[in-house]
């Protein structure tokens, strides 16, 4: 089920379009900029929106912004990530919500394409995982950023990483950065 911004009504999942060049990727970018926020659709992912949501993780990989996700990995998540998607189908954004307890859950690879990066369209995916987590009784969300700004917009506030040893055990002792992390840990009381 999906939800539209200022419409209750749900709607089914929109098909997923894959961009095969990059004329077509230039006009999807284009078209896709324009796009007024209240035509965004945020919906849970299906195992297919992984084919969008592996480059679109990439891309920021690639520059060390987060962490990679191999396709495969993605996949075997699929059920964690909410996806974006424009009214044509198109994935532009995409959070997993991680759960690590009863009480605490983590959103993470958080992602949004770049022609729709201050839209608010990650404001509405974190939005939509909060309200997972909440009606998953879960008391303490957190994320591990390189742009804590946005969160604390979004009413998250800064903490020390320690807070979070589930986190370390279950994903940190095998981290690239282990040793040399860079991420700040933003969390929210729900």
């Amino acid at each position: 089920m999906a939800t539209r911004l200022g419409d209750t009504s749900i709607a089914s999942a929109q098909p997923l379009v894959v961009l095969g060049t990059v004329d077509a990727r230039r006009s999807v970018d284009a078209a896709v900029s324009a796009l007024p926020l209240e035509e965004v659709v945020v919906r849970p992912a299906v195992i297919g929106d992984m084919k969008a949501v592996e480059p679109l993780v990439r891309t920021f990989a690639n520059e060390n912004l987060m962490l990679p996700k191999a396709y495969d990995q993605l996949a075997r998540n699929f059920r964690e990530f909410v996806v974006a998607t424009a009214p044509a189908g198109q994935v532009i954004g995409c959070g997993a919500l991680r759960i690590y307890s009863e009480s605490l859950a983590e959103i993470c690879s958080l992602a949004v394409a770049r022609p729709m990066q201050g839209s608010g369209v990650g404001r509405l995916v974190v939005q939509r995982l909060l309200d997972e987590a909440r009606g998953l009784n879960v008391a303490t969300v957190f994320a591990l950023t390189l742009r804590p700004e946005f969160f604390e917009r979004n009413g998250f506030s800064r903490v020390p990483r320690e807070m979070f040893p589930l986190k370390v055990w279950a994903d940190c002792r095998n981290c690239p950065k282990l040793h040399a992390c860079d991420e700040i840990a933003v969390a929210i009381d729900i």
